[in-house]
């Protein structure tokens, strides 16, 4: 058997065979961001000589180790550097021209790797596959004056990589054999924060066709005042001054990574402190190039791509985070006040608990709190993207994956559905469940997800799913029956109005 060989722009690389799909791993897309270029926006990588072995895994971003005691899918301890930006390529041929499929990793912009991602039930339905790294924590988001480049690019080091490797795709993805015409990028969590992101950058426009955020939209990004007073904050918990890159590019790797992990725990506006819920303190930043508005005020302005989008979430995104809360879930009094500091006194604690009453959901003030902080941070979000996107006139799709952990408490938690995105279900079923019915729900999630690649429509020869309209809000339910809904939770939808944009 011979191995695969693909010529790119920079050279000429070699992967491996396996299961009649084609596999290249660790291929550079940027130099590496190191000494001078650290907290430099991505270079293009410079050319070799001969053939390069593509079989292996780049480095890992440099990141923290955060241990769970959720059953996920095991996951090898790799290689951590600065020197991280590496994508991979599952492909099922290198001749033709086959929809190309782009996944941006989650993990709050501190953890992840593209290694991580398993594409080759995808690639086996016809697609070819690439999952990147990007630079994560301070490395990627840091926001100082100082680092400007000649080009004035100060910040969003992390999403401007990732855009470095959609420019990588556009230029090299048909020598494996992938159409450069027809690129869609998905992610979940901030990996769909990424691409709702992406959606409203001007400097990504034109190198992907079509979206899909899972459980992350475009409302998270950080005014550059505030990235401003963070950095400084970063910069005087590292022990330099933020006016001197030189210090910064000659600090130590390891402590760059201690002081970024401290900045994550101080982050959040009010409502998410009242109970610690993890938040994100290296979120993209509005710098008035990559960033011109928040992502959902760039794409209703039209500052980004016009693309086909696919948006959705999950039912009980909150649930995977509730153990970090801690002093306990609030009591009714704390749950009324911490509705009261998303504004002036309103009727959204009332909206949530009438709503819930009337479904036969719990209304424990936990419970309560659990899903509003979903609706907030996902749901809502998701939702308004989806308004933006079909009032312009777009293809627009929308879904709510409602299949339930058998972890005791989880239900349809956050990242539960990327196990089924990619066939990965059965490698954790203590955590994802398994049976006939997951089989069926996977199948029918990836043949959806390569339909829309394709297509730009979901609907498979199986599942007719609705364009999402303004008016009555079809949606696709995803779990243990697939089945398209309208008005999904509208009271507590409603709630919302007036408070996010």
């Amino acid at each position: 058997m011979t191995d695969p060989i693909a010529t790119t722009r920079q050279g000429t690389v070699r992967g491996f065979e396996r299961r009649a799909l084609l596999y290249f791993r660790g291929i550079p897309y940027a130099r590496p961001p190191v000494g001078d270029l650290r907290f430099r926006a991505p270079e293009p990588p410079e050319p070799w000589e001969g053939v390069r072995d593509a079989t292996e895994y780049g480095p890992n971003s440099l990141q923290s180790s955060i241990a769970s005691d959720i059953p996920l899918p095991p996951q090898p301890r790799r290689p951590m550097s600065e020197d991280c930006l590496y994508l991979n390529v599952v492909t099922p041929g290198l001749s033709g021209s086959r929809p190309v499929m782009v996944w941006i990793h989650g993990g709050g912009f501190t953890t992840g790797s593209g290694a991580d991602f398993a594409g080759r039930q995808l690639a086996e339905r016809g697609v070819v596959v690439v999952a990147m790294n990007y630079r994560l924590g301070a490395l990627g988001s840091l926001a100082l004056p100082a680092l400007a480049d000649r080009k004035g690019r100060f910040t969003n080091f992390g999403l401007r990589d990732q855009i470095a490797a959609l420019r990588w795709v556009h230029d090299n993805i048909a020598s494996f054999g992938g159409d450069p015409d027809n690129v869609t990028i998905f992610g979940e969590s901030a990996g769909g924060l990424s691409v709702g992101s992406l959606l409203g950058s001007p400097e990504a426009k034109g190198l992907f066709h079509r979206a899909i955020p899972q459980s992350g939209a475009g409302h998270q990004a950080r005014p550059a005042d505030e990235a401003l007073s963070a950095s400084e904050q970063f910069c005087e918990l590292l022990g330099v001054r933020p006016d001197d890159p030189a210090a910064l590019r000659a600090a130590s790797p390891e402590a760059i990574l201690e002081v970024s992990d401290a900045m994550e725990v101080s982050a959040g506006p009010a409502p998410m402190r009242a109970r610690k819920p993890p938040a994100m303190a290296h979120t993209p930043v509005i710098d008035g190039q990559c960033l011109l508005a928040l992502p959902i005020e760039g794409l209703r302005r039209g500052h980004g791509s016009a693309v086909p989008v696919m948006a959705g979430w999950t039912a009980d995104e909150w649930s995977l985070f509730e153990p970090m809360w801690e002093n306990g879930p609030p009591s009714a009094d704390e749950l009324q006040s911490h509705f009261d500091e998303f504004g002036p006194p309103r009727p959204m604690h009332r909206a949530y608990l009438d709503a819930r009453a009337a479904r036969g959901d719990s209304t424990a003030p936990g419970d309560v709190w659990s899903a509003a902080l979903a609706d907030w941070m996902f749901r809502v979000p998701a939702d308004r993207l989806l308004e933006a996107n079909a009032t312009a006139g777009r293809p627009t799709y929308g879904y709510v994956f409602t299949w339930e952990s058998p972890v005791e408490g989880l239900g349809a938690c956050h990242s539960l559905d990327v196990l089924f995105v990619t066939g990965t279900y059965t490698l954790a079923p203590d955590f994802a469940g398994s049976g006939p019915a997951a089989d069926a729900l996977a199948r029918t999630m990836m043949d959806a997800w390569v339909a829309f690649a394709t297509t730009g429509d979901p609907s498979t020869p199986s599942l007719h799913w609705p364009r999402f309209e303004t008016d009555t809000r079809p949606i696709m339910v995803l779990g243990e029956q697939c089945y398209p809904t309208t008005n999904y939770r509208e009271a507590e939808r409603r709630a919302w109005d007036g408070v996010i944009p």
